[in-house]
């Protein structure tokens, strides 16, 4: 689902003909033909994601976060019910390991998905740990912005790099 969510944003972002651009220039183990259930090496997006960045010179942090918020979009899609049970950004947040990777298990029974850690002592803050194998901080944020944006709530995110883009810490605080 993700692979095939990032060529649908950038065909939506940009074209089909700068998706074909880039899945050819990438040179790509599994040819770039994904579908909504495999699972595919995450080398593989890393590569579509510096071709995009070569073709359109947006930095690679701000593709894979605008993907981030992207990809917000397709849970909402696929768990409009996860959204109405969870009405504010600190409810849904703080059960995306207990439902929406669950749910994502249930699909991918091997999939590797990073993990979070919660801190709410201070009251109107939700202090996220994310850590993974792999260098996704960056979309972690897009999914955590993509979120606010749909809750509309006045919310501060702070973000503090851990390890190599592998690790961070997001600190959500509610304003005013």
């Amino acid at each position: 689902m993700v692979f095939t969510s990032f060529l649908e944003m950038v065909e939506n972002k940009f074209s089909l003909k700068l998706v074909d651009e880039i899945i050819e220039a990438a040179e790509l183990p599994s040819g770039g033909s994904y579908t909504t259930v495999g699972t595919y090496d995450h080398h593989e997006m890393i590569k579509l994601i510096v071709e995009l960045n070569a073709r359109t010179q947006i930095p690679v942090p701000d593709l894979i976060r605008t993907f981030g918020e992207y990809l917000f979009g397709q849970l909402l899609d696929m768990h409009p019910d996860f959204m109405v049970e969870n009405s504010t950004v600190f409810e849904f947040l703080q059960k995306v390991d207990s439902y929406i990777h669950v749910e994502v298990r249930k699909l991918y029974p091997g999939a590797e998905l990073p993990t979070f850690q919660y801190d709410t002592s201070i009251p109107g803050t939700l202090i996220m740990t994310y850590n993974s194998s792999r260098p996704f901080a960056d979309l972690a944020e897009g999914l955590i912005l993509g979120c606010v944006a749909h809750y509309g709530e006045a919310i501060d995110v702070k973000r503090i790099d851990l390890a190599d883009g592998t690790s961070a810490r997001f600190e959500l605080t509610q304003v005013g």
